[in-house]
Formats: C-alpha cells, structure tokens, sequence
C-alpha cells in the first residue's frame, strides 16, 4: 500500500507542482528564486546597459561595436545592438520573471557566442579570460528556465510560468539556434 502511495508520487510531479502555484502564500522557495532573479537578472540588464549606453562605466555603442567589428561581427554595431539588448532585456525579462524562457534563451545565446569568439580560447578560468563566467551565466539562465521563475513572478500566470523539461529545452534550443546563426554570419 505504502509502496504505490511512493510510486504514484514519483511519477506524477504535476502533483507537486500544481500544489506550488496554487498555493496562497508564498514559500522559501520562491523567495529564493526571486533573489537569484532580481540579482543576476539586473546585473546582466545593466552589462547590456553598459554596451548599449554607455552606463555604469560601459563602453557604450560606438566602442562596443567596434569590438564586436574586431572580433568579425559584421557589421560590428548591428551585432553590438544585438548582444546588448539580450542582455538587457534578457536579463529584465528574468529579473521580473516574465517571458522567462525567452530571456534565458537570449543570456545563452549571447554567452555562447561569447565562449565561441572571446574565451573559449583561454580555457576554463576568468582569471585566465576562459570560459567560467559564461557558463555560470549559461546555466543559471538555464536552471532558471527549467526551475521556472517561482511564484513571484509575472509569468506565474502563463503555462510557462512553472518550468520545465519543455521550458528548459526551447531556452536552451533557441539560445543555441540564434548563437548558432550568429556566429555562421
């Protein structure tokens, strides 16, 4: 009896799930989610911030795009743009936790990208300009994604709003797609 009672659990997570968003109050759980939001999706808003406009000492646009021209992005400001806003609005988007699995797809296709032209080059570790930093970025948009945003966000509302394999799969799909395009460019 106890047995089945286990299984059943095991293999329904809806259960669970539905449990969660519907739930009147709101959990450790989900607080901890919009900590990790509000941090990393801000600070990734204001990285964008920094090669769109110039903010909180970035380079801006013009100086942006032409790094982005000496890395081979042509042309250097249309890419600028690009990488900037997906960082920004990818990183409102989860910040807010709205459109969650389309802001985490934009962090990692831009941090595929970066991996592929600026670090990949220097191995694992920032201290060598490697690829750690922007896995961090990759997976915790991913994790996001896949977790869902929890239920102080706007995206509780929408289907997409409890994560899943589902979520995870087109964020990381799309992500991969666009970075993809990008980089046969």
């Amino acid at each position: 009896m106890n047995t089945n009672r286990i299984l059943h659990r095991l293999l329904s997570p809806t259960e669970s799930r539905a449990h969660v968003t519907t739930s009147a109050t709101s959990s450790a759980a989900d607080w901890g989610l919009l900590l990790i939001r509000l941090t990393f999706g801000l600070l990734m808003a204001a990285h964008g911030a920094q090669k769109l406009f110039g903010f909180f000492g970035g380079a801006g646009l013009t100086a942006t795009g032409k790094g982005f021209a000496d890395l081979g992005y042509h042309p250097g400001n249309l890419f600028a743009v690009i990488g900037g806003l997906s960082e920004f609005l990818g990183g409102l988007g989860l910040a807010v936790g709205l459109f969650t699995p389309l802001a985490a797809a934009a962090l990692i296709g831009v941090m595929i990208n970066a991996m592929a032209t600026v670090t990949g080059a220097h191995g694992l570790w920032e201290a060598d300009g490697g690829v750690e930093y922007s896995v961090c970025i990759a997976v915790v948009a991913l994790a996001i994604a896949a977790i869902g945003p929890g239920r102080l966000a706007l995206d509780r509302f929408f289907r997409w709003g409890a994560g899943g394999w589902g979520e995870a799969a087109f964020a990381l799909g799309l992500g991969g797609v666009a970075a993809a395009i990008t980089l046969s460019l």
